[in-house]
């Protein structure tokens, strides 16, 4: 974590003195990403965001397909050990957050958003869990409080993307647990879970098969907390 940590900290020093060049194709830019690459990652968004959103369950909302400059900027975000760019949770959590405000879904309702939370050894490489980034992004647009500490996992897991969908349902039950800021401190009979004011909204950055997300659900329901539904930036569904 430390060094993943240094090397944000020399990239933003440079960034203050040098022109930075795009993350994904390294051409010049203003910002973190030029405009040939935004291009390109609008192309991959949904017509239709909300088309899963009776078909899954929990109900899913999702800004693209996972596939393309998406697939590749999510990869550059997390997966580059030592080369990771977070900073990319910025941009994607924004258009996420105004395409869902765009939604007949948002309107008129409050939500609290709870990132996905992430499994303990890749936390401690990365230095920082995806999901919460682009959260915090996503409620930077839509106003709605973060709550990265809604869920936490109780165990690590294994990566989910190579096993089979029964090989996920195993590897994932019982690896989460309800998070501190959703139970209470005292101890003895009284003591009494502390549910948000607001449904919760599950927050991801790739939805594949669910099975991580049924968890979450699960743990929350099991506790009477309402889940609306979960938002993410990508999909591998058709």
């Amino acid at each position: 974590m430390a060094v993943a940590n240094l090397n944000r900290l020399v990239k933003s020093i440079l960034n203050l003195w040098f022109k930075p060049n795009c993350v994904l194709c390294d051409r010049p830019a203003k910002d973190i990403i030029c405009e040939y690459c935004q291009r390109q990652l609008q192309q991959c968004q949904l017509a239709q965001p909300d088309k899963f959103w009776r078909q899954e369950e929990p109900p899913l909302f999702v800004w693209g397909a996972y596939q393309g400059t998406v697939k590749r900027a999510i990869a550059q975000m997390k997966l580059s050990q030592g080369q990771n760019c977070p900073e990319l949770s910025k941009p994607l959590g924004q258009w996420l957050g105004e395409t869902w405000l765009k939604s007949p879904l948002s309107a008129g309702k409050k939500f609290t958003v709870v990132p996905i939370p992430s499994d303990p050894k890749r936390l401690k490489e990365r230095g920082f869990n995806q999901a919460e980034l682009l959260a915090n992004s996503f409620c930077d647009v839509t106003g709605y409080p973060c709550q990265p500490q809604g869920l936490t996992r109780s165990r690590p897991t294994k990566a989910l993307y190579s096993l089979s969908v029964e090989q996920r349902k195993e590897e994932i039950n019982q690896a989460m647990r309800l998070g501190a800021a959703f139970r209470d401190s005292r101890k003895g009979s009284a003591a009494r879970n502390r549910p948000p004011k607001n449904p919760v909204l599950l927050l991801d950055d790739i939805y594949t098969t669910g099975t991580t997300c049924r968890e979450a659900q699960r743990v929350l329901q099991q506790n009477k907390i309402s889940v609306y539904g979960i938002v993410a930036i990508a999909t591998t569904k058709k």
